[in-house]
């Protein structure tokens, strides 16, 4: 499977719901793509000055394209998510999230022409960063990593990832159909 038809086609998927900006650079460094989610729920009396309570919530997924992903790819990674995505797109700079903030989760979705070794296989898998604000009273924020191998066809994940793996095996399905990308949308 061609990696590139294969990014093409997730993201016109998330495009529905995300807003996607191609490439996407980080201190110099240049990604295929970004996306970002936002939803705001609220609840009030008769009027929207009677407001109960508020709610946001976020999702920021950064693509990688690797010909092989190795135990430097998720080490880099963690770092980018602790270092940048977590301070920048979660706390904006400041101690803690905004007050009305629910969730964040921060995905790396790794796009490979190679299946990853047994060893990067059981690091992704056990991956986890979870990290609540104030006693989660300024919600909380989980790091999902998940891998897409084009060899094999095959979706890796950590736990925090597991439900976006149908997604990802969607994908497959669609492109082994010929089904158009975002390219194709644009044009």
């Amino acid at each position: 499977m061609n990696l590139a038809d294969y990014l093409d086609r997730l993201l016109l998927r998330y495009s529905g719901t995300f807003t996607i900006s191609q490439p996407y650079d980080i201190h110099g460094k240049s990604y295929p793509a970004y996306g970002y989610f936002f939803s705001q729920v609220e609840k009030y009396v008769l009027v929207r000055e009677a407001n109960l309570w508020t709610q946001k919530s976020y999702e920021h997924i950064l693509f990688l394209t690797e010909e092989e992903l190795t135990l430097k790819h998720l080490e880099e990674s963690d770092r980018l998510i602790r270092d940048y995505m977590e301070p920048e797109f979660v706390l904006k700079g400041e101690k803690y999230p905004e007050k009305e903030h629910m969730y964040s989760y921060l995905t790396i979705a790794f796009l490979c022409e190679k299946t990853p070794s047994k060893d990067v296989l059981r690091k992704l898998k056990h991956y986890s960063y979870d990290k609540g604000y104030q006693m989660n009273m300024r919600g909380f924020c989980q790091a999902r990593f998940i891998a897409a191998s084009m060899e094999n066809q095959t979706v890796y994940s950590n736990y925090a990832g597991r439900k976006m793996k149908e997604l990802y095996y969607s994908v497959f399905d669609d492109v082994n159909a010929g089904k158009p990308g975002l390219s194709h949308r644009l044009t």
